[in-house]
């Protein structure tokens, strides 16, 4: 199996003015496409090539295997971050997702606040994501390729905070990258769809 790079699911310019076309086109053309191109040499001829992007991370993780890990995990945070993204962004959801929230943190502004503590507060690069715990949402930070997909939870929705996601339009302004990403940009539909396909599964 080789992987490809997946369109994005809007237009290169859609997340202006928070996140820029130049910006769109070095993280999605040049970051998430080196990540399966190094991805696809590491797998070659090991067995690994065969499987699923979702098995390969759960295979190789903790293994020494590092590179294939690596890779695999950025491949797929990486897809799964630009369907957390929408042009139509921002706002309240509604629904189950709005209870499961409120249930959890108190209310929208307590989610809120803790996604903010999780992505300002990551140390170097990372990830801050909204993850279904059995039932329970959480707030979560990954260090550098970390993905909750190896913590027997299932992610509803996240944020890259490695600086070539936002140095372009912010410069060193990770706070101001987030807010406008919770304010504008932050898709709840498909935190819902995937909180809904977890409910069906379950």
């Amino acid at each position: 199996m080789t992987f490809k790079l997946s369109e994005l699911p809007y237009a290169i310019d859609a997340l202006e003015p928070y996140i820029s076309a130049r910006t769109l086109e070095f993280h999605h053309g040049k970051h998430h496409q080196s990540y399966i191109k190094k991805l696809n040499k590491a797998i070659a001829d090991t067995g690994y090539e065969e499987l699923p992007l979702e098995s390969i991370i759960a295979r190789s993780h903790g293994t020494t295997h590092s590179d294939i890990y690596n890779n695999a995990a950025q491949a797929w945070n990486h897809a799964f971050l630009w369907q957390s993204m929408s042009p139509e962004g921002g706002g309240s959801p509604d629904g189950l997702l709005l209870e499961k929230l409120e249930s959890s943190f108190g209310d929208l502004a307590g989610f809120a606040d803790a996604f903010k503590k999780a992505a300002k507060g990551q140390f170097g690069s990372g990830w801050a994501w909204l993850v279904n715990d059995k039932g329970t949402l959480k707030v979560l930070a990954t260090a550098n390729a970390g993905t909750p997909l190896v913590q027997d939870q299932s992610p509803l929705l996240t944020l890259d905070v490695w600086e070539h996601a936002y140095y372009l339009d912010y410069q060193n302004n990770r706070a101001g990258y987030v807010d406008d990403f919770l304010n504008h940009l932050i898709n709840w539909e498909f935190a819902a769809a995937n909180l809904a396909a977890w409910r069906t599964a379950a």
